[in-house]
């Protein structure tokens, strides 16, 4: 079981775009839960991580690989997206199950796993924002 230490120097994590991830807030795990870091290079998880859970019971955030999202390690289920961001060192996380997520603003594509992750996860939905043309600006202006 993943072990949280609240004694420590004070640091900040800087939450930019924790409003705009989280769309809708259905649901989360009850009491949240301390994410086994092991292994997972950055500093900070931002919200809308997909956050994973082996089958012992161990909830950790989902590995990377670069930019994107690595393979499901074996024996592994989605359980949902981080709700806020954390640092990796303090790992309490609240875990959104259910509610609706801007994927145009998670901190990494999820198009290589959204099928299975949608499965798993069948009460969070996706959505993004779309485009504007605002009138006066952009390369439609210059021709008038």
């Amino acid at each position: 079981m993943a072990k949280l230490n609240l004694v420590g120097e004070k640091q900040q994590v800087v939450f930019g775009n924790d409003s705009i991830v989280i769309r809708k807030y259905g649901n989360s795990l009850a009491g949240g839960r301390v994410l086994d870091t092991t292994g997972f290079a950055p500093t900070v998880i931002n919200a809308g991580h997909v956050i994973i859970k082996s089958a012992d019971g161990v909830y950790k955030p989902m590995p990377l690989n670069g930019e994107a999202y690595a393979a499901l390690p074996d024996n592994h289920t989605y359980v949902g997206v981080l709700y806020r961001s954390i640092l990796t060192a303090k790992p309490a996380a609240s875990i959104l199950t259910a509610g609706v997520v801007n994927e145009a603003a998670l901190p990494y594509a999820i198009s290589s796993i959204k099928s299975a992750f949608l499965t798993a996860c069948p009460h969070i939905q996706f959505e993004s924002d779309e485009a504007v043309d605002v009138p006066g600006e952009g390369s439609d202006s210059a021709s008038n």
